[in-house]
């Protein structure tokens, strides 16, 4: 059986392709610069990527009408499985700006005819030293919109570990698993951990997103980019992403891993 991972460069994607190695899977890594190319802007790419397929991790686009043509095209080339990553509240709670290419690809894959499981996710801890919020950090100010609600944050380890197991084992077809760490921190109390192992002087600055968005047009970040992080963070405010999730123990039958392991693993004394 190969597996196809898309966005096999990616925080999720390279760590799934891994996992799957060590479990002695075939697999066809594929992004815009893996060892099989694919851009979800260039359909001529998606072929060679599908090819002789059993089943694919979904990252999916921000474009949705690009998704159901790849699904049909895959199904088509014989790919019996879709395992989606998505964000927590699912399709129907996104709201109006946030998450279009999760929801249509969820959409996509359970109208596929052929077996499907979704991953929610909260927000990743690996956010903090892989992601956008990194670079604010190591200058020792991170303004974010986040009205002092508590995130439960999921470690991507846990991440690429259940998709590794839906992809492979059975049992967990037409299922939705949402995922997050045991206990929710707020985000001072986050900042405050990574400050601590890290010796860095580092605080969390509320802001309101009006504010949080022209810090961001001030850095570069096209509008579009903008209207989808306040989005996120109207979900996060909201309270929907709070209370944590038990997919990492229905999946793999142990707790999710908390914050201050990651905190250790990826900050002490960086």
């Amino acid at each position: 059986m190969t597996i196809l991972v898309l966005g096999a460069t990616g925080k999720t994607g390279r760590r799934v392709v891994g996992r799957l190695r060590d479990r002695g899977v075939a697999v066809r890594a594929a992004s815009r610069s893996s060892e099989t190319r694919f851009d979800w802007e260039d359909s001529g790419s998606w072929a060679s990527a599908v090819r002789d397929v059993a089943a694919v991790y979904l990252i999916a686009p921000e474009e949705p009408k690009l998704i159901e043509p790849f699904v049909d095209q895959a199904v088509a080339a014989g790919v019996a499985k879709f395992v989606v990553l998505s964000g927590r509240g699912g399709a129907d709670g996104f709201g109006e700006v946030f998450g279009h290419g999760m929801a249509e690809a969820e959409r996509a894959v359970k109208a596929s005819g052929v077996a499907w499981t979704i991953i929610g996710s909260n927000n990743f801890a690996q956010n903090f030293d892989e992601d956008l919020w990194y670079e604010p950090l190591l200058t020792g100010r991170l303004a974010l919109p986040t009205g002092g609600v508590r995130e439960p944050f999921v470690d991507v380890e846990d991440v690429a570990e259940v998709a590794a197991t839906l992809l492979t084992e059975d049992g967990y077809d037409g299922r939705r698993y949402d995922l997050s760490g045991p206990e929710g921190l707020t985000f001072d109390e986050a900042v405050a951990q990574i400050a601590a192992a890290s010796g860095r002087t580092m605080s969390h600055v509320d802001v309101s997103p009006a504010e949080y968005g022209a810090e961001l047009r001030a850095q570069g970040y096209p509008e579009d980019v903008v209207e989808q992080l306040n989005a996120m963070f109207d979900l996060v405010r909201a309270g929907l992403l709070a209370e944590p999730a038990d997919g990492v123990r229905q999946v793999l039958g142990r707790d999710a891993t908390p914050f201050a392991a990651y905190v250790d693993r990826a900050w002490r004394r960086r």
